[in-house]
């Protein structure tokens, strides 16, 4: 599984004009899943962004985790991460088949959910529109 994480003080994604989620201070998660991902991976990504220490503490050393700072989590499903880009149209073979990504993000989100942390999601498969506020900026990939 592959991440890209932000550090945001605020973050939404919005379906046919719907807001679906919004948090305030935290962490916008685009979550990737690729073949030979199972419900391990996503339980230990899982931990690592919630006890990721990114947040400032009060000496402004990233020293807090999102837990500490009582943030939440903004989860968006993306399979581009996953992408090829070495052609000039980027090719999506390395991204797990639908329905079983589907299934892997929402055990992610179930995930975070167990380790209570509050977490909103976009809606998998679908066209999302997301806003943020990056907070640093701090922008991280992890994979797991």
């Amino acid at each position: 599984m592959r991440a890209v994480v932000q550090r945001v003080l605020e973050a939404s994604v919005e379906v046919d004009g719907a807001r679906v989620g919004a948090i305030g201070r935290g962490l916008l998660v685009f979550v990737g899943c690729a073949p030979g991902d199972d419900a391990s991976k996503a339980d230990a990504l899982a931990r690592r962004l919630v006890q990721a220490r990114i947040f400032p503490d009060a000496a402004g050393r990233m020293n807090l985790d999102v837990i500490a700072t009582g943030g939440s989590v903004l989860a968006v499903s993306q399979f581009t991460l996953l992408g090829d880009t070495s052609q000039r149209r980027p090719y999506f073979g390395g991204a797990l088949e639908p329905a079983a990504a589907a299934r892997l993000y929402d055990r992610f989100l179930a995930a975070v959910k167990q380790l209570n942390v509050p977490i909103a999601a976009g809606v998998f498969g679908a066209h999302m529109r997301v806003a943020s506020v990056n907070d640093g900026p701090v922008t991280l990939i992890y994979e797991e």
